[in-house]
This record gives C-alpha cells, structure tokens and sequence, in this order.
C-alpha cells in the first residue's frame, strides 16, 4: 500500500469513525474523496488504501470509484473545467464555448495541459439551465459564458489567479476541493467570505413577495414545529415524513375530509375501520 501522509490517515479515521460500526463501508465516498485530495486522483493505491482501511477487497472499491465522474482516475490538473453541453446550454452557446477552449488549451476531453494547470471536460449537465451557458471550475460555476470570458477565466487561472466565480466562495484548487467534499471545513482564511444566490434562484422568491404569496400561517422569524415537537397536524392533512404537516389546500375541504373520514358507513361501522371506504371519502370530500 502506498505511503499516505500521517494526516490523511487520522482523517480517513475520523471519517470512518462517522457511521456505525456495522455500516463503516458507507464510509467509502468521502474516503474515496480523501485520497484524491492527496494525489489529485484516485490512484491503484487510493483503491487499495479505502480496501485496507474499510476491510473491503479492491474489486469492491474499485466498482464505486469508476461509477462516480467525479472521482478521476488518472492524474488531474489544478483546475477541472467542465463546459456544459447539454441541451440547453448547446442551444444557447455550451458546444462553442467548449470548443474554443479545446482549441485554446489544446486538449481534448479529459486531458489535461501540459503544465498541469487545467483538465477540460464537457458535461453533460450541470444543473443550472436558467443559467446557461454555464462552466464550472472545481464545481465552483461560471454563468453565462461565452468563448471570450470563457477564455479569460482558464488564462487568469495558468496565470496564477483565482478569478470569482459568479455564485460560490472563492475558487481553491481540486486537492482543495476534494478535502471539503470528504467532509472537511475549507480553512483558508475568508474561504467561503465571498459569492452570493444567483438572481433568477431569487426570481420565484422576489414575485412571491410582490404578490404577496405566502404559505398560510408561516411566520419566517419563527422556527418551525416539528410533529415530535407537539404540533398536531390538521384533520385530513397528508404529513410528509420529515414531519412538518403542510398547510391544507382548503380549509373547508379539511374540515369536510375529517368529517368524512368519521362518518359511519353503510354497516354501522366507522369508515376508519374500512381502509377502502375511508379512502374514498376522503376523495368525496375533497372533489
């Protein structure tokens, strides 16, 4: 096995100290991000550090890190661009943003340039197709782009700067970024300082407020109650499994579902007694 440093080895501790005992292979995904926050990949050694560590065989680790795009088998560089070019972000300008920078790096994908600075990739979706055409840069997102911006972010980046993403904290470099995502705080002083939600996420909150739409009853300076706290959801309401019962569509509807669900059915008995028959008054009452 590889010699990994003393540090990365109390933390992938710590991690698998994370789960319980007999679910300690769970820990296996930020392990896995632990490694490559060593070596820039999840290298032969990688695998069979988290094999040792977890007390799994190599074929096991081996099948988890070549499922996830985001562990990297061979070497990466410092930043990995990926450039959406997905439906959206292709109609609005991904494919030509992507290909002036395979020209301009002169990489293809997954390659890296010879100075180790940059890894490009197309992604197939990055999520974020109210911002298109998007880039990321160690997931960190780059919206609207286009070949020129695009450009001058990867030359900022071989120049030695960190150019500001347009939503998230500072950029940092992909080792950087492989600790956070095994669960460890960014500690670079002012790290997560910066960026802000991008204005069409507001879009929807902005309009609620102008029209003022608000879920009934919600008091945003108060926190809200849980089921096991006390709170008692309303007759008739569907309570989702994190416990906090919405707010019924009608009230009237709720008072005439909790009505129905009550009422005695043909043979004397309660409906709740009959699942099929409480069900379908509860439909009745809700029409």
């Amino acid at each position: 096995m590889s010699v990994f440093t003393e540090t990365t080895r109390e933390r992938a501790r710590e991690i698998v100290a994370r789960y319980p005992a007999d679910r300690s292979r769970s820990a296996l995904l930020p392990l896995l991000h632990l490694v490559q926050a060593e070596e820039g990949y999840v290298s032969p050694a990688g695998v069979a550090f988290c094999a040792e560590v977890l007390g799994l065989n190599k074929a096991q680790v081996g099948a988890v890190a070549t499922f996830y795009t985001m562990y990297k088998r061979k070497p990466t560089g410092d930043y990995l661009v990926s450039v959406c070019t997905n439906t959206m972000c292709n109609v609005l300008g991904g494919q030509e943003v992507y290909d002036t920078l395979a020209e301009h790096l002169k990489v293809g994908h997954d390659e890296t340039t010879a100075d180790g600075a940059i890894t490009l990739e197309h992604a197939e979706c990055l999520a974020a197709c109210d911002y298109g055409p998007v880039m990321t840069v160690n997931y960190d997102f780059f919206d609207g782009v286009d070949p020129q911006t695009a450009v001058g972010v990867v030359d900022e980046l071989r120049a030695g700067g960190r150019p500001m993403p347009t939503r998230g904290a500072r950029l940092c470099t992909l080792k950087e970024m492989a600790v956070q995502l095994a669960g460890f705080a960014d500690e670079r002083e002012g790290a997560v300082a910066d960026g802000g939600p991008g204005e069409p996420s507001l879009r929807g909150l902005r309009l609620a407020q102008q029209h003022g739409i608000a879920v009934p009853g919600y008091d945003p300076n108060t926190p809200i109650k849980r089921k096991d706290a006390g709170e008692k959801p309303a007759p008739g309401t569907k309570v989702p499994t994190d416990g906090v019962p919405p707010a019924p569509r009608d009230a009237q509807a709720a008072e005439a579902a909790g009505t129905a669900a009550n009422a005695p059915a043909s043979d004397g008995k309660p409906a709740g007694d009959d699942a099929a028959a409480q069900q379908q008054n509860l439909r009745e009452a809700t029409k």
